[in-house]
């Protein structure tokens, strides 16, 4: 008995799924729990895993196809391989028994004939009323024949009009496809760019620019629901908020010497390295309480003021940018904030984040120095109304004490939605992050 595979529940308010690429083929042998496909949603990627051991005997649903959630994609068989020899057996015997001797066979159905209509008068002309003799050459007919009357025939159904005489034989002219029929209100004699196609508008046929065919070097990809989904969001971030960034530079000495110090030790009791974005969770946490606004959002015509703190961080994935939520960032140390970041990163590049991870987030820190950037304007991913720009840290010469020194420098960015949130509190939760990070012993004093 096949066994159904159905798409599973991926999220709440989700219906709708993506299938992504198979990872099992017809008749692959399969065992429990083992991934068989990929289900891209809006938010996030999943597996489907197998529930039984045995063969995937079918697949209904290609890559790239749409399915609800519950629909049926594909077969499976426990002893898939046994199942359908055992059928082909089946089968088999069946035949043999129906050839063997004394087995009565079925008579073939009678062929059943149609009845008999009666044949329609043919309409004599003059034409063919000539003996028969060998056709004479095309050539040779230079002059139109006058065709003789037609004698009423009373049973005769009615026959199409003869086509007039031709005064010169000419050659068949190719009979076009329906799809590349010239319009009749087109002349024949006009050439169509590659590029347009006709349109009729109030009876008229007007020329209008078509898509550019694409070329040898290009290639149609189907956009991912996630894809689509990041598309959605920034454009609405774009439309309904009103955005605005400010930026300031941070003196990174103090932190990296830190780093430096404790590094071997921290990943010695700990079990993970100590990277740079625990001390930004920490400073932006801090920020946050003393600037509570930027921690807020708009809900119609009330503003909600959140008293947690679900730091969102950007990481790329191997289907795009994805967001997953570090939950009471203020409770974390700075090993729970590090680990927390790795698994996040490491799993966004399998696809395997869950989707209640990257929903509920209050402020977004999105670091791209990791690709190099030195300076951009992020977008605020709604319905939050902040997002902290990180860049690369570049040795850059600046004035300290009277005298020009080098030292290790990163720009940020705060983007910020100034409908809520005044320039005078964005500057001020930007510089609280800058004091806090070139003085890092306040982190662990909180002041």
């Amino acid at each position: 008995m096949p066994l159904e595979l159905k798409v599973p529940s991926v999220g709440e308010s989700i219906t709708e799924v993506q299938i992504g690429a198979w990872l099992k083929r017809v008749g692959d042998p399969v065992r429990k729990d083992e991934s068989l496909v990929e289900i891209e949603s809006d938010k996030a990627t999943a597996e489907l895993p197998a529930p039984i051991d045995g063969v995937l005997t079918q697949i209904v649903k290609k890559r790239g196809e749409m399915a609800q959630v519950g629909e049926t994609i594909a077969y499976m068989e426990e002893n898939g391989a046994a199942g359908a020899s055992g059928k082909a057996d089946a089968a088999k015997g069946t035949a043999e028994k129906a050839t063997a001797p004394g087995a009565k066979v079925p008579a073939p159905p009678a062929k059943v004939e149609a009845p008999e209509q009666p044949a329609p008068q043919p309409v004599v002309t003059a034409q063919m009323q000539a003996p028969a003799r060998p056709a004479a050459p095309v050539a040779a007919v230079t002059k139109p024949v006058p065709a003789a009357p037609v004698a009423p025939v009373a049973a005769a159904p009615p026959t199409p009009k003869a086509a007039p005489p031709v005064a010169k034989t000419t050659p068949p002219a190719p009979v076009a496809s329906p799809q590349h029929a010239t319009p009749a209100s087109v002349p024949a004699t006009r050439k169509m760019h590659p590029t347009t196609r006709p349109k009729r508008v109030d009876g008229e046929i007007t020329i209008e620019p078509a898509a550019a065919p694409l070329g040898e070097d290009e290639e149609v990809v189907p956009m991912s629901l996630l894809r689509q989904r990041i598309a959605e969001r920034l454009v609405e971030a774009q439309q309904t908020q009103a955005l605005l960034t400010t930026f300031n530079e941070i003196d990174m000495s103090s932190v990296m010497a830190l780093r430096t110090e404790n590094r071997e030790l921290f990943q010695e009791t700990y079990g993970a390295k100590l990277g740079f974005m625990s001390f930004f969770v920490k400073a932006v946490v801090h920020a946050l309480k003393h600037v509570p606004v930027v921690n807020a959002e708009i809900r119609g015509t009330d503003v909600i003021y959140r008293n947690h703190y679900d730091i969102g961080i950007a990481v790329g994935g191997g289907k795009g940018l994805v967001v997953p939520v570090l939950r009471h960032a203020e409770r974390l140390s700075f090993a729970e904030i590090e680990r927390a970041i790795s698994d996040f990163g490491a799993r966004a590049q399998k696809n395997q984040l869950k989707v209640e991870e990257l929903q509920g987030g209050t402020f977004t820190i999105s670091n791209g120095g990791v690709y190099g950037s030195l300076l951009s304007t992020p977008i605020v991913n709604p319905p939050q109304s902040g997002i902290l720009g990180l860049h690369a840290i570049q040795e850059r010469p600046v004035a300290r004490a009277g005298q020009v020194v080098i030292r290790p420098m990163m720009y940020v960015a705060l983007t910020y939605d100034h409908r809520l949130v005044d320039g005078r509190d964005a500057v001020t939760f930007l510089k609280m992050i800058k004091e806090m990070v070139e003085e890092p012993a306040r982190m662990l004093l909180e002041i």
